[in-house]
């Protein structure tokens, strides 16, 4: 064979090879990424079936429990359920209020994340969420709406008889599922 069909053929596999090792990383890159997609899918649903039992448990102590404006509102008992959750590792949750009439000042969305989820929540969002990294591990942060559901919700809200829209919010901040 004469130099230059060797020359073409080398060209041709050096091509053929690189296009190959191109294609590897992009799949390879691609599958990673999806990975972690699916790591914080799986989250989000964790999130969405912890979101449905806090919001169930406060329903269930009000209606139970909570006859007049002296009881131990849900709100309190919720926030003290969030405490152990946060104290054994498992995940944080906090109460926001979303009204100008806070009960309590720690209730106020504290930080960028909670702002830009308050505003997004007034404005009739169901949620806001966002995928952060504190110490080298990936969290979730979601911040979903709490509306007036029922009747002794404004005995402690009364500015918001016969309102419609959230009242507050919870404000979760979950390691992502890897």
């Amino acid at each position: 064979m004469n130099q230059s069909v060797i020359k073409s053929i080398f060209v041709s596999l050096l091509l053929a090879g690189t296009l190959t090792m191109a294609w590897i990383a992009l799949s390879a890159a691609e599958k990673a990424s999806s990975s972690k997609d699916a790591a914080v899918e799986r989250t989000r649903q964790e999130v969405k079936m912890l979101d449905d039992l806090y919001k169930t448990v406060v329903v269930l102590i009000t209606e139970h429990y909570v006859k007049d404006p002296t009881t131990l509102p849900a709100a309190s008992a919720s926030k003290a359920l969030f405490a152990e959750m946060k104290k054994k590792g498992w995940h944080e949750v906090r109460l926001l209020g979303l009204t100008d009439k806070l009960f309590n000042p720690d209730n106020k969305p504290s930080d960028a994340f909670e702002q830009a989820a308050a505003k997004e929540l007034l404005a009739g969002k169901a949620d806001h969420e966002e995928v952060v990294e504190k110490g080298g591990k990936r969290y979730l942060r979601v911040a979903t709406g709490i509306p007036v559901v029922m009747e002794q919700c404004v005995m402690c809200h009364s500015d918001w008889k016969g309102k419609k829209g959230n009242i507050g919010a919870l404000s979760y901040t979950v390691p992502v599922l890897e």
